[in-house]
């Protein structure tokens, strides 16, 4: 039987519809609009790396122009997100709390095993003492516990014991992320930071199985069984491929053929009206993203959908470039276009614009130009710095 073939412009714009990059990137960004925003994306990876502005920060402003990061830290105080793990740290919509105990069990089980051989010894045996001090003196951070225990010399993921449970006592469900101070996190017991409706809520191991599939294929349009099990990372790719085996079935879902960017089509599943919705045609706007924007963060599905090869520093053989550290994809309308590197001195006030490399046959016209600059002032803005300075050979 001959599957239908879903054009390549379809399924891109299905994908950047779905997040939210279609559309142009007004409203208030912040309040109701921005856990509206939330609760679409479902999540946004959380990273360290300030460069121009921390990952979801970047994420959140290339939707909404207005948004600013205390607006994110308000909806976290309002228990409108909660922090927990997907593939990486996540700001994740609260409504999606009570199926992350099926990931926090399964945490609690892995994750026990594996740090015994990568983490230093003795961290379980401070379980009970930091549930204990949180218990009696409220949250605290990493820098809180260990004060007699031998601090790291061995890089990011040296931790010492009690810092090691803390972080295993988050993943497993006991713990919850209440706030952070820069990037810091402060945890508390999990009862005093979920507000009981979430806290309460339970569901059994095949609900979370349907959830999971289910809002994956919504945010994705078109998926492999592999994609929908690793958008969420909640549940394992044989769960997500018997989950497609049921819907098929029963006439829930159906196989299509996509175009790629590289001419091989590739087997995928939808639902049988995905193409029955009419979808925003992409604003033509440029915007700078984070190199973790959810649109981006399956690297093989964004070569497939853009013909994007993004690594962070990698050297490109076909294009003979070898970019450095955190280079920005830049999307304008469907296409992503470019990629820049440019970073916030605040010292000196200022986002210094490094280098500008175009995609093989994008041509940056007078206009173009124009328009990349417009969408640098935005993400200084952003960044907080007031002046834009550009390298003389930034254009390359």
């Amino acid at each position: 039987m001959t599957l239908p073939t879903i054009p390549l412009a379809t399924v891109r714009h299905h994908h950047l519809a779905k997040h939210r990059l279609c559309e142009p990137p007004t409203g208030p960004g912040k309040g109701a609009d921005l856990d509206q925003m939330l609760e679409d994306l479902t999540f946004v990876q959380l990273d360290s790396i300030n460069t121009v502005a921390r990952a979801h920060h970047m994420i959140l402003h290339a939707r909404r122009g207005n948004y600013r990061p205390r607006a994110l830290d308000r909806l976290m105080a309002e228990r409108r997100v909660f922090e927990h793990w997907t593939h990486d740290a996540s700001a994740i919509h609260i409504d999606n709390f009570a199926h992350w105990r099926l990931k926090m069990a399964r945490d609690a089980e892995t994750l026990r095993g594996r740090w015994k051989e990568w983490r230093r010894a003795g961290f379980e045996e401070k379980f009970d003492e930091i549930l204990k001090r949180i218990s009696d003196h409220g949250p605290c951070c990493s820098s809180d516990v260990g004060e007699n225990e031998q601090k790291g010399s061995g890089g990011w993921w040296d931790w010492h014991p009690s810092k090691t449970a803390l972080e295993y006592l988050w993943r497993s469900g006991e713990l919850s992320v209440t706030r952070r101070e820069g990037f810091r996190k402060f945890y508390d017991l999990t009862e005093n930071v979920i507000p009981p409706e979430h806290l309460n809520q339970r569901y059994l191991p095949e609900e979370t199985i349907q959830t999971a599939c289910s809002t994956a294929l919504d945010a994705l349009s078109f998926a492999t069984s592999g994609e929908l099990a690793a958008f969420w990372d909640i549940i394992t790719p044989q769960e997500a491929k018997d989950w497609c085996a049921e819907q098929l079935a029963k006439g829930d879902l159906i196989e299509v053929m996509l175009e790629t960017a590289q001419g091989k089509p590739r087997r995928s599943f939808a639902r049988p009206n995905v193409l029955d919705t009419p979808l925003m045609e992409p604003t033509k706007r440029i915007r700078i993203l984070s190199p973790f924007d959810p649109a981006l963060r399956d690297r093989k599905r964004t070569e497939r959908l853009f013909g994007f090869h993004y690594r962070i520093e990698v050297f490109v053989p076909e294009a003979k470039r070898r970019y450095g550290y955190y280079v920005f994809p830049v999307l304008e309308g469907d296409r992503i276009i470019g990629r820049i590197d440019m970073k916030a001195e605040r010292a000196r006030d200022t986002m210094a614009v490094r280098a500008f490399w175009p995609e093989t046959g994008v041509r940056m016209g007078s206009g173009r130009v124009r328009s990349l600059q417009i969408a640098i002032e935005r993400s200084a803005k952003l960044a907080e710095v007031s002046e834009l300075e550009f390298a003389p050979d930034w254009l390359r």
